[in-house]
């Protein structure tokens, strides 16, 4: 018998939203498309337009028109937005699932870096 924890659904989970996958996404690149985030993220342009709309709405990103194409910025300081993160900068975050060095704020005392190093390896914790 198939039960909550079981069942087909359990098991096409995953760690990150399409929020996260999308800002992730913007991080890597700031003159993306949104028809490439789209692609690369499994979701209709229009699930996309949204996202970012909702990014924008909540301060976690500006959008300004560079020509005819849109260049994107991560709002410094955006925090998380659950309760038991609430106090952590989501730069750091970023910066690791995005590959780019540059948007880390320093580490804490004790903290693991948040880049893994040059072959790609994860931080020790």
């Amino acid at each position: 018998m198939e039960n909550e924890h079981t069942g087909s659904r359990r098991n096409h989970w995953t760690f990150l939203t399409n929020h996260a996958r999308v800002l992730i996404a913007i991080a890597r690149d700031p003159g993306v498309r949104l028809r490439d985030i789209a692609a690369g993220c499994d979701l209709t342009e229009r699930t996309v337009q949204a996202i970012v709309t909702d990014l924008e709405t909540d301060g976690y990103l500006t959008r300004t028109r560079d020509g005819r194409r849109n260049r994107y910025a991560i709002a410094p300081g955006a925090r998380f937005r659950h309760p038991a993160e609430s106090g952590l900068e989501i730069a750091g975050l970023l910066a690791y699932l995005a590959g780019t060095p540059t948007a880390t704020a320093p580490p804490g005392p004790g903290s693991a870096p948040a880049v893994p190093d040059g072959d790609g390896a994860l931080p020790r914790l």
